[in-house]
């Protein structure tokens, strides 16, 4: 298949899905655009730049720029997402959560049904904060309660409606909903940061050679993140022969377990994050009135030592952290064992998930480590050659690499899919023994 681009709009299901996602995300910006009435978005602008550095720059760019424009859709996915890693947190402390997740389909579509509540309540809480934020910029025109009150409603039902639109994806397009809206949040700003990076060339403030290893840091990053995406260490799974039904034998195969080296995903990076930017928050709020606060802010600024140590260190940390809220080598043990799988040289059940255990605690710290280089190259590259018109994260680009992958497999699958039914229809097989075709 030299070019499929062209045969995703030759198979009729597929393109049904595509047109559908990308009326969907059409929508999604279009009103990512609709300010909410009494803001002025110009004063508003002015304030929150000196905020972008903390956890409202890391949700405006999550919602592309919905918090920095005052929009009505500000929230965008986030509350969902937030709800949703909640409960898989919950999942490791109560033993009720946990048995839901494993009770199948019914037990999953009560989970749904909590995190959809569970969404209902963050978005509540998150619009009236936003608004008291508003408020405190000075950007409101007519402050008070009734400015406050129409604020959380508009951003709660805004909230409600954006996680609809990622369901309806889910179940009507290609590509994760959720995964795709945070997506084109985040590469809406690309084009911007293109032009000011072109234009501080032509101006001279960026050398060329400075230009030339943007790209190769770019391109190379790039590679290394959908190379680490994909990488997974292969444990050897043997399925013993078995008798099934009326004396047929069902001969053993040989599979295997993938243990990813990247099975946290970004979620280590988003944590690190909102811990490395406290003590910038607080010395903002604070406003000078605790010289010690400002002093540790001070220190945990991008371009210090300690807060790229810091930073470093807490990606490792939280790898480990949330790879073992995710991952559990007892629960993949007991499924092994009672499809009567085991790997060789090693005991079923208790042997079997410690040896599952050591190899994905080996395989994380690979993958914790590329975490942090990931996330920290990006701010050594700009601060040598002294770029700053360029956005460009660790967090954004690996969201960017896992979603554009996962959708590309989907449309693989339909297209192989599709390639199969055609190839059956049109061939001719002959039966054996019996002199037909069919």
């Amino acid at each position: 298949m030299a070019n499929p681009i062209p045969n995703l709009f030759r198979v009729p299901e597929l393109k049904e899905k595509i047109l559908f996602t990308l009326g969907i995300l059409l929508l999604y910006r279009f009103g990512s655009h609709i300010t909410v009435p009494g803001v002025n978005v110009v004063i508003l602008r002015e304030q929150f730049g000196a905020l972008s550095g903390g956890i409202l720059g890391i949700y405006d760019m999550f919602v592309g720029g919905g918090l920095s424009r005052a929009t009505i859709l500000a929230l965008g996915i986030m509350p969902y997402i937030s709800a949703s890693i909640m409960f898989q947190l919950l999942a490791a402390v109560f033993p009720t959560v946990e048995k839901l997740q494993k009770e199948g389909e019914d037990g999953r579509a009560k989970l749904t049904q909590w995190t959809r509540y569970t969404t209902v309540v963050l978005s509540v809480i998150q619009g009236f904060s936003y608004a008291a934020f508003l408020t405190s910029t000075g950007a409101v025109r007519d402050p008070g309660f009734l400015f406050s009150f129409t604020t959380t409603i508009i951003l709660t039902v805004g909230a409600v409606f954006v996680m609809w639109l990622g369901e309806q994806i889910t179940e009507r397009g290609i590509g994760n909903g959720m995964s795709l809206l945070i997506f084109f949040g985040i590469i809406e700003g690309f084009p911007a940061a293109v032009a000011r990076t072109f234009e501080s060339f032509t101006a001279g403030q960026i050398t060329v050679f400075a230009l030339v290893m943007l790209v190769a840091v770019l391109v190379g990053i790039t590679a290394a993140v959908v190379a680490m995406t994909m990488g997974a260490r292969k444990i050897p799974v043997q399925i013993p022969r078995k008798v099934v039904g009326r004396g047929r034998i069902r001969e053993g195969q040989k599979s295997f377990v993938p243990l990813r080296v990247n099975s946290a995903g970004v979620m280590p990076i988003i944590f690190a994050q909102s811990f490395i930017v406290v003590p910038g928050t607080f010395a903002q709020l604070t406003a000078g009135r605790y010289p010690f606060l400002d002093v540790v802010a001070q220190i945990f600024q991008p371009g210090q030592w300690v807060y790229y140590v810091t930073y470093g260190l807490l990606i490792v940390f939280f790898t480990y952290f949330y790879t073992a809220i995710i991952f559990n080598p007892v629960d993949l043990a007991e499924n092994l064992k009672k499809q009567g799988a085991f790997i060789p040289g090693v005991k079923p059940g208790a042997r079997t998930a410690e040896y599952i255990d050591r190899v994905l605690t080996r395989v994380t710290l690979p993958g914790s480590i590329y975490l942090a280089l990931v996330a920290l190259v990006p701010f050594w590259i700009f601060s040598i050659f002294n770029i700053q018109t360029f956005f460009f994260g660790g967090t954004g680009l690996l969201i960017v690499v896992g979603v554009g992958l996962d959708t590309v497999q989907q449309a693989q699958q339909h297209l192989l899919l599709r390639h199969y039914d055609g190839f059956m229809k049109k061939g001719r097989v002959k039966m054996r023994g019996r002199g037909r075709y069919v």
